[in-house]
């Protein structure tokens, strides 16, 4: 089974799902966003796929948030999402994606859901 995860290995909540990834038998293909951000398209395809609002997959936390002003609830998604592009440490993480479907790993335990059954 082909496996993509969008991780940051400083991530321990990205790395437990990179590890239940590969306890399932499977070697994901393994994108570390912040060098490699997906597209606009790409990321709106993941946040849609897992069923989320784009404000439930960005990270409120981040100092970026606040310093752009994201907070303003008058932004609609667009605007969330090329903030998201430009600056990829607001994505939230691990966005993982197999042959049954795409999860945000929040709680890690969600990734079980689109892994092959034991």
């Amino acid at each position: 089974m082909h496996a993509v995860i969008y991780h940051n290995p400083r991530c321990s909540t990205s790395r437990n799902a990179l590890a239940m990834i590969r306890e399932a038998g499977i070697e994901p293909e393994v994108i570390e966003y912040l060098h490699h951000p997906p597209t606009r398209e790409r990321l709106a395809e993941l946040i849609a796929g897992a069923g989320l609002g784009v404000r439930d997959a960005i990270r409120a936390r981040e100092p970026a948030y606040a310093e752009l002003g994201l907070d303003d609830p008058g932004l609609d998604d667009d605007a969330l999402l090329d903030a998201m592009v430009r600056h990829p440490a607001l994505i939230q993480r691990p966005f993982v994606q197999t042959a049954h479907g795409i999860r945000l790993g929040r709680p890690v335990e969600r990734v079980r859901e689109i892994l092959p059954s034991a």
